[in-house]
């Protein structure tokens, strides 16, 4: 079961991700069907320079409120950046990536959320 301090997180990340524009974000809890993490979060960007801004973003928000990043690919070529905060992955795609890598179907078995019945749930 995903704990409030972890729901807190992954509000505060989808915040910040829509604060710079991201595109068709999704929220995925996977914490039922995976040990991995609890929650995919999957957004768009349309070039380097605002997927690497949202990764950016996403960091410091984090940082700051007490949850640090603890790996990052993909950061350079910027076409799929993945933050690990262990218990929220993020995923920040351009669209020709997003279509072709399609997480949101790989992981159709977790359950897809909106960001206010997340914020519902704390």
């Amino acid at each position: 079961m995903t704990d409030n301090k972890t729901k807190d997180f992954a509000v505060l990340a989808v915040e910040a991700l829509e604060d710079k524009k991201a595109e068709d974000i999704a929220i995925i809890d996977i914490s039922e069907v995976s040990v991995i993490a609890d929650y995919f979060i999957i957004a768009g960007g349309n070039n380097k320079s605002q997927i690497q801004a949202l990764s950016d973003v996403v960091d410091e928000k984090l940082g700051r409120a007490g949850l640090p990043l603890k790996q990052i690919e993909g950061y350079n070529n910027a076409n799929w950046i993945l933050l690990d905060f262990g218990d929220i992955i993020i995923h920040i795609f351009d669209k020709e990536n997003r279509l072709f890598y399609d997480l949101e179907r790989i992981w159709c078995d977790g359950k897809k959320i909106e960001l206010n019945d997340l914020k519902n749930t704390l």
